[in-house]
Formats: C-alpha cells, structure tokens, sequence
C-alpha cells in the first residue's frame, strides 16, 4: 500500500535529487523510497550507518605481509 508524504527541504537539495533521479531514469519518489528502505535495512542488520557499509572491503590488504614493519620501513625512507 502506498502512503502519500509531505516532506519539507532546501530547494537546491531538491533540484540536486531531481537531477540525480532524471539521470537514473526513475522518479524522486522511488529514490527517495529506495533510500529509506536502504537505511532502514541496514539500520535493522546491525546499525551499521550507509556510507561506512560501502566502505566496508574497499583495502584489500595482504595477510601475508606485516603492515607494521612495511609502514616503519616506509617512515624510515620518508625521513632520510
């Protein structure tokens, strides 16, 4: 069942979301509702805030070498 709902926001981040929506070829209302089913997801999953679960994976680091030492060497040839 849809809801109808009355939100009041600046008008540049209006026009800002219309353009985003127009170049995703959707409307402001399923981009809007697709935010709040994002958040409201995640919220439920483990309180995790968006923007840190999209970060989430992008290091890859190599468990074979000692980030420790690597990062002391590389101070060591920075400051010579």
């Amino acid at each position: 069942m849809e809801t109808k709902l009355t939100l009041k926001l600046e008008q540049k981040v209006v026009q800002k979301a219309k353009g985003l929506a127009k170049a995703r070829k959707t409307s402001l209302s399923k981009l809007v509702e697709d935010y709040l089913q994002q958040i409201t997801n995640d919220q439920e999953e483990n309180d995790i805030a968006p923007i840190t679960k999209s970060l989430s994976g992008v290091i890859n680091l190599d468990s074979s070498t000692d980030n420790k030492s690597s990062y002391t060497d590389f101070l060591i040839n920075k400051y010579k």
